[in-house]
């Protein structure tokens, strides 16, 4: 992947044109003019998702966690996601079909429901979606086994709703620096071989203790 697109230093963030109308509810979300791709770029956080029917692109730096990108290619409307499951400390996250649906079941279903209810409710079909999937990497010394069930999570919830995966990199040691355009489906990525700080590391163990601790609000998700 080109280096210059890929490194988004501060000299690309320098003010551009007005950037489109967040759809609703994401407007709180950061957006920066990339002066090299000549977008508007969306970056969003771990626990946050962001839906556009715009030429935008969606950016974000994942460890443990796993991003879904996933977009109608008929409607041109699509979104990425940004997630990691708690730790599952009475079930197999990967169960998420049982009976006793484990609080980590729950987080990878409000992650990803989220996302897709988002794309259906402006203009999205779901038997359009087309699904891309990355990160997993393993980062946290301590918590090896975090990457693989989020994997095993993001992998299976695919196949139990016949969702199209078109792509996925997944696992492996490394960050991963990921940049999809929902116009087009691509997705440019470069895995971080070299962290010089442990930004990566500190957001994510305090994501998982947040998330550890609290329940996700599932009961606001309006399927289709």
């Amino acid at each position: 992947m080109n280096r210059a697109v890929t490194k988004l230093s501060s000299v690309n963030k320098k003010p551009g044109p007005t950037p489109p109308p967040a759809l609703p509810g994401f407007s709180h979300i950061n957006r920066y003019w990339d002066k090299t791709t000549s977008k508007h770029v969306a970056k969003i956080l771990p626990g946050e998702y962001y839906v556009t029917a715009h030429d935008e692109f969606i950016t974000t730096v994942l460890g443990s966690c796993i991003s879904a990108c996933i977009r109608d290619p008929i409607f041109g409307i699509g979104g990425m996601n940004h997630f990691m499951l708690p730790i599952n400390k009475t079930g197999d996250p990967r169960a998420w079909g049982a009976n006793v649906v484990s609080s980590a079941t729950r987080y990878g279903n409000f992650a990803m429901e989220h996302l897709i209810n988002g794309i259906l409710t402006n203009g999205g079909q779901r038997k359009n979606l087309e699904v891309k999937v990355f990160g997993g990497g393993r980062i946290i010394g301590n918590m090896t086994d975090v990457g693989m069930n989020n994997i095993d999570f993001v992998r299976d919830y695919i196949d139990a709703e016949a969702l199209k995966l078109v792509a996925e990199d997944l696992g492996d040691i490394y960050p991963r620096k990921v940049m999809y355009d929902p116009k087009t489906g691509k997705v440019k990525m470069k895995k971080l071989r070299s962290m010089h700080n442990d930004t990566i590391i500190s957001r994510e163990t305090s994501y998982l203790k947040e998330i550890d601790t609290t329940e996700p609000n599932t009961g606001e998700i309006d399927l289709f």
